[in-house]
């Protein structure tokens, strides 16, 4: 193994253990500084040059390598992090400041109307097992903004009664998400009908007449049963779980919540993530004023 790997290995173990990064953004960053020790051919810390990084930058950017310009900037930041990380511990390398970050392109965040939203929580009919689930899971997504990974694994038993749920989230930060008097009374209706000892609070269901419990849900599950119950509710487009993470943020902002108070309760740890939001909220404005000013001026 060369200087550069085993140093590489050392800082995603920095991540993991000191930093508290989830494995998942440690696999990625090993993928992503990976393919620049392939493409670049460097074996240390020395080899590491100005110029092996622009011809890096320029080959993630050609449209043979098939990469939108926020996953070339995934590249760019982990190999500048890991800059970083080696300037911090003494190394002689390329200031990391020297390592511009691409421009990318605003997220453009799509959201449902107030009347659609609606109609997509109220979809699930009935009171049989799947029909309670399904709605406890849109009504609890919706007043939580939890994301989909968060809402597969919380657990049965806790005091739905209190509204406050404690989430670890990405990074195993915690916070306090709040259930809505909806929420609550779906999420109670749907434990009363179970009569399994599953500790999940969401589970896989079979589709017999008499549902077997297989188990704790899962993210696919959750998307798919999203996306069935837009289609039933006459929502063109696609409608995915984190939508109602977006519907939720929103929601707030449009409502008068700060938002440092929304980065918050969505676990964000920079405000510059929860901001994307903000062009949302200015856009429904503008549509506002378009609509209701100056009407008697002609």
């Amino acid at each position: 193994m060369s200087q550069i790997e085993d140093l590489v290995k050392e800082y995603l173990d920095y991540l993991e253990i000191e930093k508290n990064r989830s494995p998942s953004t440690s696999e990625n960053y090993k993928r992503y500084l990976d393919k620049f020790i392939e493409f670049s051919g460097v074996k240390g810390v020395n080899d590491i040059t100005e110029e092996n990084i622009r011809a890096f930058r320029v080959h993630l950017a050609r449209p043979e390598a098939n990469l939108k310009k926020r996953t070339q900037a995934y590249h760019v930041i982990a190999l500048r992090n890991l800059l970083k990380y080696l300037t911090v511990h003494d190394y002689s390398v390329v200031s990391p400041d020297k390592v511009e970050l691409p421009k990318v392109p605003t997220r453009q965040i799509d959201i449902i109307r107030y009347d659609d939203l609606e109609r997509l929580l109220s979809a699930p009919k009935g009171d049989s097992l799947h029909a309670l689930r399904d709605r406890a899971i849109l009504e609890t997504l919706f007043s939580t903004g939890l994301r989909v990974s968060e809402l597969c694994k919380l657990d049965r038993f806790m005091n739905i009664d209190t509204g406050e749920l404690p989430i670890r989230g990405k990074g195993e930060k915690l916070r306090v998400v709040f259930l809505s008097d909806r929420a609550k009374t779906n999420l109670k209706e749907y434990l009363k009908k179970r009569s399994d000892a599953d500790e999940a609070m969401f589970i896989s269901l079979s589709h017999a007449k008499k549902p077997k419990v297989l188990g704790r849900i899962g993210p696919r599950t959750v998307e798919r049963l999203v996306s069935k119950y837009a289609r039933s509710a006459g929502i063109t487009g696609k409608v995915t779980p984190h939508q109602l993470r977006h519907q939720f943020a929103t929601d707030l902002l449009s409502n008068g919540a700060d938002i440092r108070s929304v980065q918050e309760l969505l676990g964000h740890s920079s405000i510059t993530t929860t901001q994307i939001y903000t062009h949302v909220t200015n856009r429904e404005l503008r549509e506002i004023h378009k609509a209701f000013h100056g009407k008697r001026r002609g």
